[in-house]
């Protein structure tokens, strides 16, 4: 009898290793034994980046990984009840591989609210501003097209809204080797370069950029520098009127990466906090606030050439898919494929 209950014990025991050890091969092939660090995979249709990667701390405490390639990171929770953020997906999978724009959304309060976060693959892309028909103007008259051209629209990616009107926020508006308004010291500004390079900074330059830069646009000051929130978030009044004077309504920004990759933000119901800590979250080191309040924010990407297959990923019910097709009363940027290297050629 006692013969039997050893044999027993070791067939126990030998089923249990069995058991484990198929569970460490699996745990094992899946990455999570590689000696090379942990990878990061953009299931954006099949979209991946792969190795070591990089962490920050954000403001809640919680971590931004950043995919050392170049992807976009990892989107983890703002809310401890709610999950990490959906996959980044691809609209616009006629732009080829790597993916040229990425999109996700991310919970940002225990109500439910959501901000839309488009990521901007700085490598193919290039960046337009146009002006609108009321901003900015040149001694009281438009300069420049304020629509996407049809001559601009053959390899557009997406467009979205700028910022304030420059009666609401005196700034900065340089496009089209064009001087609009003159640039302001200590701005939040987005500059391109003549490369096609792109960054958000604190402008320390002169009333008119240098001749590297093609496109320079401000507007209020930084939102998001070295991973922080401005510490200025919690006065209102340092980042415009709200509509009837809300603490959190329709907002948009824009950030930056380390790699260079600019990433959009914009929901309903944010405070200037929630908008930066997501973008913190999607990978942002720096960023400015764009335009706020229900009739602005926009985000729409195109599924085809040629601006074909516009889809308003934005659900903001003011708007609709082909606003920037058609004349706009304030300016707005554009996102197109990339052509080529060496010198960026001007949208318009």
């Amino acid at each position: 009898m006692r013969r039997r209950r050893i044999r027993r014990r070791r067939a126990v025991v030998l089923s249990v290793a069995g058991v484990l050890g198929v569970a460490l091969v699996a745990w094992a092939v899946a990455g999570h034994g590689s000696s090379g660090g942990s990878s990061t995979t953009v299931s954006s249709h099949r979209a991946t980046a792969t190795g070591t990667t990089a962490t920050g701390p954000t403001p809640t405490g919680t971590t931004a990984t950043i995919a050392a390639s170049g992807g976009p990171a990892h989107v983890g929770p703002m809310v401890a009840s709610r999950r990490t953020a959906p996959p980044w997906t691809n609209p616009s999978l006629w732009t080829g591989q790597p993916p040229a724009v990425l999109l996700t959304h991310l919970v940002t309060d225990n109500a439910g609210d959501k901000v839309t976060l488009a990521w901007f693959n700085q490598s193919r892309t290039v960046v337009g501003l146009y002006p609108g028909y009321k901003n900015p103007l040149m001694g009281g008259r438009t300069v420049g097209p304020t629509e996407v051209p049809l001559t601009g629209r053959r390899n557009l990616v997406a467009t979205f809204n700028s910022g304030f009107y420059e009666k609401d926020d005196s700034a900065g508006f340089y496009a089209h080797r064009t001087l609009y308004h003159a640039m302001v010291y200590g701005k939040a500004t987005m500059v391109e370069h003549s490369d096609g390079t792109v960054d958000i900074v604190r402008w320390t330059g002169g009333a008119r950029p240098g001749a590297d830069i093609i496109v320079a646009r401000q507007n209020l000051r930084m939102l998001v520098s070295g991973a922080h929130v401005s510490p200025n978030a919690g006065i209102l009044s340092d980042w415009g009127l709200t509509w009837k004077g809300a603490y959190s309504v329709w907002r948009s920004a824009l950030g930056i990466d380390t790699h260079g990759n600019l990433i959009y933000a914009a929901g309903p119901n944010q405070s200037v906090r929630s908008i930066a800590t997501a973008l913190i979250h999607a990978g942002a080191v720096r960023a400015m606030q764009l335009d706020i309040n229900p009739y602005w924010p926009i985000l729409v990407t195109f599924g085809a050439p040629g601006a074909h297959l516009p889809t308003l990923v934005t659900p903001n019910p003011n708007q609709i898919p082909g606003r920037f097709l058609h004349a706009s009363e304030k300016d707005f940027f554009t996102i197109s494929l990339r052509t080529g290297s060496g010198t960026v050629k001007l949208p318009w």
